[in-house]
């Protein structure tokens, strides 16, 4: 994805299911998960770098000892700065003879993360800012051990507002107006209602207070708390968390949005958010981790016993997100690997039609880096159309008696697929100039390439995973592409047209800032169509006073007039780098919606692309978002 967008967060789970002494003698230390934690991050670092949190809960520790802990940190390096700082306070403990290495219960006394159960937290700002407040793990204190609530998680709600009024309908005065403030508060409500009811019936059980204490700790229904608290969630969510008597969760939104892995075995429960790390950490198998299922949450409870419920009853169809699979989670997953080599196999008829099939002086590439596993597909699928046009060209010379020595020639050794190296992204470079126009100029230079390589009568196709608001196209790739001086550019997407705005994944809710939605604007305007949008702008309006349907996508009026190719074209003209010297042939080319269904089995979240929202929620974001558009207004929609 050549256009910088803020994304799906990281989420990392370690249960430990031996006493710390096992590990200690087994592996050398009695830190072996919490090591395990950091390395389960590390491999998720892809999903969050505007902060980074981590907990843990130590088991049985006498009354009046601390037992709960986080640290957080939304410094660069947060990750590399909590697990270094951390662990600098543990090498001091043992300089000043708290800890003693080889004597496991001064480590678990003394030292804060010396523990049974660790949660880890990878956060891309998608809202509330950037500030520690608002970095996860959130911790809800009491005094009650199951009072106590952690709560880390990947996810976006479409109705933070009624979540929030619905609490201050209870009662309560939330302070922050952040989704993630929300779910707290509604979870920790009905897990003070669950301990609450527990303690008032064994009570008039006649319970003595130490028996009381004794089986709330064992007697809280985890399941039963989020049926309630999750009633009225509207978005996607994959959730961690623990309570203060060992208890912990992960669960999953009924769509199966967001996210979530995990396996089992006598050592060790793990959870994350992506499948490869948990097989690289752990050293497990592909069948050896699973999906947490759509609308479940999986308890771990102090004792270990692992049990699974629904408590949200799962769509018939799951809308797992696409954009997991073209561009967020890392391609050494074996199915994500595969299904991206699919999508840039899918755009290889529509880069065969636009260079004319002319192979010979065509150089196939890739922009930005992560787009190279579907650079990969489109190789792969050019060779085999070639292929197959070479065996019907020499059956065809055999049949006319033409087949020869420089036939064969000319048919196997020329017009075949070249892949080259060519954009290079600068990783160290930093805009970090707060004037615009500097800052644009410091962005053109993000892109290098490699010069000699293509000639003026070459075709350049460069592959991207996606295309969202065209801006680095406009103000650097195409800009450093021309300067190659190819005969035609062609820009491949993997993915369709962004059309619409995500609600529960994605950080793009405005309307305004996406290409597509850019090139349809202009092309009514072009066609004296401009009462299209303000009737659409009226249709709007009317479905969020209640004067009209609300779970209708009124935007995708604005698309209707036109094909996806015409759209393509017109995206063309708005990205074209007018200002440079290159006066070449530029084509954009998109993944069509049917190809992409056909390499993600199974992953169908298309809204983005479609406008086919799953929830109320969507249809509410987006007509909200082209109100803003409509109105410049400025922020989320939701």
């Amino acid at each position: 994805m050549s256009d910088p967008i803020k994304h799906e967060c990281g989420i990392a789970q370690v249960r430990l299911k031996k006493p710390l002494e096992y590990y200690q003698e087994k592996y050398g230390t009695p830190l072996w998960g919490f090591y395990k934690l950091f390395l389960l991050m590390e491999k998720q670092r892809n999903r969050g770098q505007d902060g980074a949190g981590v907990a843990a809960v130590k088991f049985d520790m006498p009354a009046g000892e601390p037992y709960m802990f986080r640290e957080r940190s939304v410094k660069s390096n947060a990750l590399d700065r909590i697990f270094k700082d951390t662990l600098k306070g543990y090498q001091k403990l043992i300089r000043n003879g708290e800890v003693l290495p080889d004597y496991v219960p001064s480590i678990k006394k003394n030292f804060d993360f010396a523990a049974e159960l660790y949660m880890g937290h990878l956060r891309y700002g998608t809202s509330g800012g950037y500030s520690l407040s608002v970095c996860h793990p959130f911790f809800r204190r009491s005094s009650w051990p199951t009072k106590n609530l952690i709560l880390a998680g990947n996810f976006n709600m479409t109705n933070t507002k009624e979540l929030n009024e619905s609490l201050i309908a209870i009662g309560q005065h939330p302070i922050f107006a952040t989704d993630t403030q929300a779910l707290l508060e509604k979870v920790g409500f009905h897990l003070d209602e669950a301990h609450d009811n527990l303690y008032r019936y064994l009570r008039d059980e006649g319970h003595s207070n130490d028996e009381i204490a004794e089986k709330i700790l064992t007697g809280i229904d985890i399941p039963k708390v989020f049926r309630k608290s999750a009633e009225s969630w509207d978005g996607g969510y994959a959730l961690i968390g623990a309570i203060g008597n060992g208890d912990s969760f992960i669960l999953r939104d009924p769509l199966g949005i967001r996210p979530a892995h995990y396996f089992e075995d006598d050592e060790v429960f793990a959870a994350a958010s992506e499948r490869a790390p948990l097989m690289t950490i752990f050293d497990k198998k592909l069948e050896d981790i699973s999906e947490v299922p759509p609308g479940n949450i999986i308890v771990i409870n102090k004792a270990g016993v692992v049990t699974q419920e629904v408590f949200k009853e799962p769509y018939p169809e799951p809308k797992q997100c696409s954009f997991e699979r073209i561009y967020f989670s890392r391609g050494n997953d074996a199915d994500i690997y595969k299904e991206r080599k699919a999508l840039g196999g899918g755009l290889c008829e529509q880069i065969m039609a636009g260079i004319d099939r002319d192979l010979e002086n065509t150089v196939i590439s890739f922009v930005p880096n992560t787009s190279e596993v579907a650079y990969f597909g489109v190789l792969e699928e050019l060779r085999l159309i070639r292929r197959r046009e070479v065996r019907d060209q020499i059956l065809q010379a055999m049949e006319k008696g033409e087949l020869d020595a420089d036939k064969l020639d000319e048919l196997v050794m020329k017009n075949w697929p070249r892949g080259e190296k060519i954009a290079h992204k600068d990783q160290k470079l930093r805009t970090f100039i707060s004037s615009e126009d500097s800052r644009n100029e410091m962005a053109s230079h993000v892109y290098d390439v490699t010069y000699g390589i293509v000639t003026e009568n070459d075709n350049l196709v460069c592959v991207d995973d996606s295309i969202v608001r065209g801006t680095t196209l406009r103000k650097s790739v195409l800009k450093i592409l021309g300067s190659l001086e190819p005969k035609k550019i062609i820009i491949a997407s993997t993915a369709p047209q962004i059309r619409y705005p995500d609600c529960y994944g994605i950080d793009m809710s405005e309307l305004g800032k996406f290409i597509a939605f850019e090139a349809a604007i202009e092309l009514l305007k072009e066609r004296g169509k401009k009462d299209v949008i303000s009737e659409v702008y009226r249709k709007c309006l009317d479905a969020e006073n209640g004067e009209a349907p609300n779970t209708v996508n009124y935007v995708q009026e604005i698309y209707k007039p036109f094909t996806d190719d015409e759209i393509s074209a017109k995206i063309a003209q708005l990205v074209y780098p007018y200002d440079t010297d290159w006066k070449g042939e530029l084509q954009v080319i998109y993944q069509t919606v049917e190809n992409l269904h056909k390499a993600l089995d199974g992953h169908d979240g298309d809204w983005y692309f479609t406008g086919n929202y799953p929830t109320p929620g969507g249809f509410q974001v987006v007509n909200r978002a082209f109100i803003n558009y409509y109105e410049k207004a400025k922020g989320r929609a939701y």
